[in-house]
């Protein structure tokens, strides 16, 4: 198969640039809100749900940085599915990343005003979702090249903010800030580690996942790598980063307030800090989880636009997609994505906030369905030795709890069946185009007619 180039505008990277790449990505409102509900649900015991996705990240992480090592591709995990498995694995796969990441744009749109109206109270959601679909757009123009730089900036400042709440989390517990009391919340016996048993810590493990959703961008630009070797690396110092960050500010969060004050409109950092009443601190967080939001928009609208045209080079969908134009993006692959955001914006204002949760809880699901397809395809074009095998189980094994643990859980459980529908919507229109491949791939292989024989002799 070709190997995917970089086009004339992009530029290489090296290994720590593609690191800072995924850390720009994958921290986001997943982690700044919903570690809040794992710590709600489990206590905590949270430390032990993200190491737990921290290790399944990092084996569905490996193998894709080795499948990407030995033949980069610009479909990334859709086209090695493909390989392994055919046209209907890589078309399934294609279409469910799509359908998914433009679920997460809407609800990362819909959060991003939320949030902004911590500020201007007075203006409505369809305003500011619609002025930050625009910037998004406008950062997905830039080119690869200039996504790059954008996620750079933001990573910068996300784990800034991170950072500057640890320094003052560990400033006010050995008592430099005055106001919050000496009172921590450790644990001692079992019950409190383990906020609601067994079960609270099943159903939080999605959550954990949730915070390291997005690594599949690693594999989209893994072709622009000046050494494809450096994949691995960059993968793995990414999850170290990531992990030690997330670890050192959840586990500050977790002592610093009691597991009932934590809520799914919060920040748990928020939470935390409320204790020493710094008049700064709330604004500082708004922001960082406004740049985190907007970050994770911009990668998911980078991804789907990138995905749209791969699906469309290889026939999975229809040509006109990635026909170029003037812009450094294929201007029909560019207006289907604003089409889907402009419905994310409609969806998200129109539905009950509960059910546009519910979608959006799907669409995170069915990223990881995408996880296990990467896992599947992994020894069907590698040779693995028996520690790889061993490791590819162990990420199965992790990513079915993950997956399985939102039964448990009264408000994921919805977003179990509608990712159900989701993918049975897609495998319903996979059935139809089978039939259109196979009629296409009879015509193609149909000997020539007597004719056309003759016609051919003349001649």
């Amino acid at each position: 198969m070709k190997k995917a180039a970089c086009g004339p505008d992009d530029k290489v990277l090296s290994w720590w640039q593609l690191s800072l790449v995924g850390v720009g990505c994958i921290i986001g409102t997943g982690f700044f809100l919903a570690s809040g509900l794992a710590i709600r649900l489990t206590g905590a015991s949270v430390m032990i749900i993200f190491i737990i996705a921290a290790v399944g990240t990092y084996i569905v992480g490996e193998a894709l940085g080795k499948l990407a090592a030995h033949d980069p591709q610009k479909g990334s995990f859709r086209t090695y599915a493909k390989n392994a498995f055919g046209r209907w694995a890589g078309f399934g796969s294609g279409w469910v990343y799509w359908c998914s990441e433009i679920l997460i744009v809407g609800s990362q749109l819909t959060a991003l005003s939320i949030f902004t109206r911590f500020w201007f109270p007075n203006i409505p959601l369809w305003i500011l979702a619609s002025i930050y679909a625009v910037l998004g757009i406008v950062v997905v123009l830039l080119g690869a090249s200039g996504f790059e730089k954008a996620e750079n900036i933001f990573a910068i400042t996300k784990v800034s903010a991170i950072l500057m709440f640890i320094i003052l989390a560990v400033a006010g517990i050995i008592g430099l800030i005055n106001g919050g009391g000496d009172k921590l919340y450790i644990p001692n016996r079992p019950h409190e580690f383990f906020k609601d048993g067994l079960i609270g810590f099943w159903s939080a493990l999605i959550f954990g996942f949730y915070a390291f959703g997005g690594i599949e961008i690693m594999g989209m630009m893994t072709p622009r790598l000046r050494n494809k070797e450096d994949a691995r690396k960059a993968n793995s110092v990414m999850l170290l980063m990531l992990t030690t960050i997330y670890l050192l500010s959840v586990g500050l969060a977790v002592i610093l307030a009691a597991n009932n004050q934590f809520a799914a409109d919060k920040s748990p950092f928020v939470v935390a800090m409320e204790r020493y009443n710094l008049a700064f601190f709330p604004h500082v967080f708004n922001g960082a989880i406004i740049v985190a939001g907007f970050s994770t928009m911009t990668a998911s609208l980078f991804a789907v636009t990138n995905m749209l045209v791969t699906l469309s080079e290889d026939g999975d969908a229809p040509k006109l997609f990635s026909k170029k134009g003037k812009l450094k993006v294929p201007p029909f692959a560019l207006l289907l994505t604003i089409c889907g955001l402009i419905s994310s914006i409609i969806t998200g204002l129109l539905m009950p906030d509960t059910v546009y949760e519910y979608i959006t809880t799907a669409a995170g699901l069915m990223l990881l369905y995408n996880w296990i397809f990467v896992l599947f395809a992994y020894p069907r074009i590698l040779e693995l030795s028996t520690w790889e095998k061993v490791k590819q189980w162990v990420g199965f094994l992790l990513i079915l709890l993950a997956v399985s643990g939102t039964l448990w859980d009264k408000a994921s459980r919805p977003g179990f069946f509608i990712s159900l529908i989701f993918v049975a919507i897609i495998g319903i229109v996979l059935l139809f185009m089978k039939r259109h491949w196979k009629k296409t791939d009879k015509k193609e292989i149909e000997p020539p007619q007597m004719w056309e024989l003759l016609n051919f002799a003349k001649k």
